[in-house]
């Protein structure tokens, strides 16, 4: 069953992006803008529920830019930017980051991070956002900083998943430091052990990756989380995802809801899904 379902991986890969050839010569051909598709999103999900997994899927299928916050805060703090020192100084002292501090760092970001070439002011302008907005004022600080670009965000998407099924991933879960893609031990081994296998670089085991460090983690998730879905859930981007699925078919409902468009439901019409249906 390994091969068949590493085939049945593959061949869904290289639909998606006949797919996105073909959306782009139909642009085209009706006269449409050939440039990149537009991607704003946001992904929302408690640790270990394949935000890192999706992400840079994403980046690669629409060319765009992905800002964890984790790894956003380190390297304003390794920069030691404005912003980084200030955040720096309340980590220190134990505290949390204010939502000013968060906003603010998410348009430097945009604006000068090398990933995200041509950023805030880039005509496509396109980004998927992990792990913030964390707060309600820190959405609003989002949308109202989008607004001046006239760039609404499109899509608030939720990774949703028992927190019971979530031990056995994080504690087996390998992190590529310099890109943020994500393996797993028992369920996404990398091809060669403890290497990237893109980059052959190794990989290495979060020190809170465990099961007493996830607890205080998920508590922490939820409390801040549940509002944040309840105010997309009002502006009608939010779309939610079993990720308790293999990771493959939560692919395939992230495409589906992105290919969409915002605010209709995202199944049915493609041409990916039409081929692979529900299996």
């Amino acid at each position: 069953m390994g091969i068949v379902d590493d085939e049945l991986s593959q061949l869904k890969n290289v639909v998606a992006n006949l797919e996105s050839r073909i959306k782009r010569l139909e642009q085209r051909g009706t006269g449409s803008s050939p440039t990149a598709e537009e991607l704003r999103m946001i992904l929302i999900g408690p640790p270990g529920a394949g935000k890192g997994t999706q992400a840079p899927k994403l980046k690669e299928r629409f060319s765009c830019c992905h800002l964890a916050t984790g790894d956003m805060l380190r390297n304003q703090v390794a920069k030691k930017t404005p912003l980084g020192r200030e955040a720096k100084k309340i980590m220190d002292q134990g505290g949390l980051v204010s939502d000013d501090i968060m906003i603010g760092m998410i348009r430097e970001e945009l604006k000068n991070n090398k990933e995200c070439e041509g950023g805030f002011f880039h005509p496509s302008f396109s980004f998927i956002l992990d792990g913030f907005p964390r707060t309600v004022p820190q959405a609003e600080g989002l949308d109202a900083m989008l607004a001046e670009r006239n760039k609404p965000l499109q899509h608030a998407v939720e990774l949703q998943i028992d927190d019971s099924l979530l031990v056995e991933r994080i504690t087996g879960r390998l992190v590529h430091p310099a890109s943020g893609r994500s393996y797993h031990r028992t369920f996404n081994p990398p091809k060669e052990h403890m290497k990237d296998d893109v980059t052959g670089e190794p990989l290495i085991q979060r020190s809170d990756d465990n099961a007493e460090a996830l607890k205080k983690r998920l508590g922490t998730y939820h409390a801040q989380t549940a509002p944040v879905v309840g105010y997309y859930q009002k502006t009608g981007i939010w779309k939610g995802i079993d990720a308790s699925q293999q990771p493959g078919q939560v692919w395939k409902h992230m495409l589906e809801i992105v290919e969409a468009g915002p605010g209709k439901k995202g199944h049915g019409s493609s041409i990916l899904t039409r081929i692979v249906g529900t299996n």
